[in-house]
């Protein structure tokens, strides 16, 4: 009964009819009030995907017609984003790539901002949103702190002032609890009538509900701002190389299901060898996982989902047993030849599927068609030598610098975190490959 009642609930909440009335109820608010449409905008002065996403303030309102609603937001807490540190740093390595890839602007030397750099870029800000100067002041500080130029910075203190600290931290105070009224906790994030949108990487579903709505100012026929990106599978080089693929995932993230299919078809197209290392979830890591960010995540991954042509909706958590006893069986589905059909069926089965793998009916009916006999899931399940090798994977993870799923890597390069990174992987195949010709 409990499954039937969270694949019910799980596949109304990601529904396109519900997501389809939530907007209608919205745009319907704003005509009866006389509003222009507006984006909410979320600024953290020390986040590299802020820095981003400020970028876009701009070319978004004179390409739309909408209008902006900026806020400054200090960091999430450690519940909303656990291994925080790790987060900083992986963020300053993977901002300059994503910059590269978008066309806009980050220090390829980039470094850790200092306290009282970042205070000063808050008050410089702070002063920049009274004064509605703050896109154009944003960027320039952003390039500055993310550059360690103090001498930068001061020249900007100096040309446009600052606002007192009471100003900045009442500023910084009003944001973060808008932010949270509204039901986030990062920064870098676009709001648009019901809806949220994560920096650059998000802003093509964004674009494609304002055009939707008819703001579109641009010729038909261009591009988005900011195209979505995925897999491109072009030709193979000639090369002697075979690329090792380290993924990273779990059983009850939403992320890895819509990863693992995309993932196999690319290691498969490029003739890579792929090491499937699979951990436990964050959850039953200790790592904690507020309902704000479960219920983003969820409405997040269906929009993704819908992009790469994935089904996914129909979910029953696998958090505890579920989870476990899919690690235990695929540990030896590995060795077997079938480790990546089972890692396959078994995501799709928690998250479009609607299948319990906490019950026997479930887990054996996935592992049959993953090509596995019943005699070896029961073996699988009386063997707990399963939990090393998930430690050892997490312990090469955060070898890696990372702590979450999906996570991948190429011949050992630095590692990729997201499902919405497989253009950067892609690239560091080709790279690979090419070099070894």
């Amino acid at each position: 009964m409990k499954a039937l009642i969270s694949r019910n609930l799980s596949a109304l909440l990601t529904s396109r009819g519900l997501r389809n009335t939530r907007r209608a109820l919205h745009a319907l608010r704003r005509r009866l009030g006389g509003g222009k449409p507006t984006v909410h905008y979320f600024h953290q002065a020390d986040d590299p995907y802020s820095h981003l996403a400020v970028q876009m303030l701009a070319p978004l309102a004179a390409r739309y017609g909408v209008a902006l609603d900026i806020s400054l937001v200090v960091p999430p807490d450690e519940a909303a984003a656990p291994e925080y540190g790790k987060l900083k740093d992986y963020a300053l390595r993977d901002a300059v790539r994503v910059a590269r890839e978008y066309g806009v602007e980050f220090p390829a030397d980039a470094a850790r901002p200092e306290e009282r750099e970042i205070a000063r870029v808050n008050a410089l800000l702070a002063s920049a949103l009274r004064k509605g100067k703050f896109a154009d002041q944003a960027v320039e500080a952003g390039r500055a702190l993310f550059a360690r130029d103090a001498a930068a910075i001061d020249r900007l203190v100096e040309s446009h002032g600052v606002a007192s600290a009471r100003e900045t931290q009442r500023a910084l105070k009003s944001g973060t609890a808008k932010r949270r009224k509204l039901g986030h906790y990062l920064s870098g994030m676009f709001w648009f009538e019901g809806e949220w949108y994560w920096g650059i990487d998000r802003l093509n579903h964004l674009e494609e509900r304002l055009a939707g709505m008819g703001f579109d100012k641009a010729p038909a026929g261009t591009p988005p701002l900011a195209p979505y990106r995925d897999l491109k599978l072009g030709p193979v080089p000639e090369s002697g190389h075979c690329p090792v693929i380290d993924f990273w995932f779990s059983f009850r993230s939403p992320y890895s299901w819509i990863a693992v299919p995309r993932m196999l078809k690319l290691a498969h197209h490029y003739n890579a060898e792929l090491r499937l290392r699979f951990i436990l979830p964050m959850v039953m890591r200790g790592l904690p996982v507020p309902r704000t960010k479960r219920f983003y995540i969820v409405l997040d991954t269906k929009r993704e989902a819908d992009r790469a042509g994935l089904p996914f909706g129909r979910m029953v958590d696998s958090v505890g047993r579920g989870a476990a006893r899919a690690l235990a069986v695929i540990h030896h589905a590995i060795p077997l030849g079938r480790g990546e059909a089972f890692a396959e069926l078994g995501c799709r089965a928690v998250f479009a599927d609607g299948i319990d793998i906490s019950s026997d009916e479930g887990l054996f009916d996935v592992a049959k068609r993953a090509g596995l006999s019943a005699s070896v899931v029961k073996e699988a399940l009386a063997d707990d030598s399963w939990q090393q090798v998930a430690e050892e994977n997490r312990k090469a993870l955060f070898d890696a610098g990372l702590w979450g799923a999906p996570t991948f890597r190429v011949d050992g390069m630095p590692a990729h975190w997201g499902q919405d990174r497989f253009w950067a992987l892609e690239q560091d195949i080709l790279a690979a490959m090419t070099a070894h010709r």
